[in-house]
């Protein structure tokens, strides 16, 4: 009871902190598919929150991701394609530096809503670790199931020895998300 009360505390605080802190960009992890519900359903979303820039880490080839922000509207200004990652972990170790240099202390976090639990484990040590928050916006997939809870373990070591050394394991393993 003793250990579990810090704990709870800091989620409570970090629950509070997000629903007063109003999002400074639109982050979206990669792994669409042939559909590019993420890209299509992220177009949708940016046209609602015009001010915010967009940062896509992966996903599907620029050319095509461009060509769904442009039908939508959106300036390609607003866009920041990343595809150094390649797996979940990276999709987030690969952009928070410069998430952080630009000043961004809030985003929205766009990912498939099956996904979505592994992201949240993920985010919380990866972007915690330099003070940045994020409000989860789930892409709805059609799935039933989450990913299986071993996955969002694996990747919360994952993130918890990158924080520690820079090192990410991603040589080792591709989930492509």
């Amino acid at each position: 009871m003793i250990l579990t009360l810090p704990l709870i505390t800091l989620w409570g605080y970090k629950e509070i902190q997000g629903q007063f802190t109003q999002p400074q960009a639109i982050l979206v992890l990669g792994g669409s598919t042939k559909k590019l519900e993420r890209e299509k359903f992220t177009a949708d979303f940016a046209r609602k929150h015009p001010n915010l820039p967009i940062w896509i880490s992966g996903g599907s080839p620029p050319a095509v991701t461009r060509k769904v922000f442009t039908k939508a509207g959106i300036h390609h200004q607003r866009l920041h394609l990343d595809y150094r990652a390649n797996n979940t972990v990276e999709n987030f170790t690969t952009l928070v530096d410069e998430l952080e240099k630009n000043n961004i202390k809030s985003v929205y976090l766009v990912t498939s809503d099956y996904h979505m639990r592994r992201a949240k484990v993920i985010g919380e040590i990866v972007l915690g670790s330099r003070g940045i928050t994020f409000k989860p916006v789930s892409v709805p997939s059609g799935s039933s199931q989450p990913e299986p809870i071993g996955k969002s373990i694996r990747d919360g070591v994952r993130s918890l020895v990158w924080v520690a050394t820079g090192y990410t394991g991603g040589d080792d393993l591709s989930d492509k998300n």
